[in-house]
């Protein structure tokens, strides 16, 4: 693989990956309100999806999806759906500092925290756009093809799980001076409304091929 094109696909990968989404919102939910555990089984669970949709673009899959309207529709209604779904619970986690205090909120089990970050990286169809329709660019065709996915995949996982490691780690690291009850209130609406934004957002996202 030429190596100039492979710093190209790192250079795209890395400012696509580190640019606010749900991944993000969620990682810094997770810094905010539970712990680096949570975050590091999140973010692993996060680069886990991200290698099933890679898979799916490089085994032919992701052109079926992206051709058939109403399979990306269906993607895109539970992504949506799914992310109306967390704002609401942040939106039920800021009633629950308002009207109790902050233990009322749950530790999240490692095993929640697994499945609400896998399930929100394979139903997020700006990913799933992003391997079908910019990964193949990326790949030479005249070279064996299982490599380079695992190298390109491999670079994408990486800059995933630290970017979103990292952005749990600053709301981490920021717990102190913003945990108070008004601030975590508001915490909790902001980025509530942050996910059911992104979720109406998705609705409006048209397939690549149509």
């Amino acid at each position: 693989m030429n190596h100039d094109i492979l710093i190209l696909y790192a250079f795209v990968s890395f400012f696509y990956i580190i640019s606010p989404g749900p991944a993000v919102f969620l990682a810094l939910t997770n810094g905010l309100v539970h712990n680096m555990k949570i975050v590091a089984v999140s973010s692993f669970a996060n680069i886990l999806g991200l290698f099933l949709l890679s898979a799916i673009s490089i085994s032919g899959l992701g052109v079926i999806l992206t051709t058939s309207a109403t399979l990306f529709m269906i993607v895109k209604i539970i992504g949506a759906v799914y992310l109306i779904y967390l704002g609401i619970k942040q939106f039920r986690n800021a009633s629950s500092f308002k009207l109790e205090n902050e233990t009322s909120i749950k530790e999240k089990s490692y095993k929640t925290a697994f499945y609400e970050s896998f399930f929100l990286a394979v139903t997020n169809p700006k990913p799933i756009i992003f391997f079908i329709a910019l990964f193949p660019q990326f790949l030479n065709l005249k070279s064996s093809i299982v490599p380079q996915f695992f190298i390109m995949t491999g670079i994408f996982m990486f800059f995933s799980f630290i970017s979103l490691f990292i952005y749990g780690f600053i709301a981490r690291a920021a717990k102190g001076w913003l945990k108070n009850k008004n601030t975590m209130i508001w915490f909790h609406r902001i980025t509530g409304g942050m996910f059911i934004g992104l979720g109406l957002t998705l609705t409006q996202l048209r397939n690549t091929q149509n």
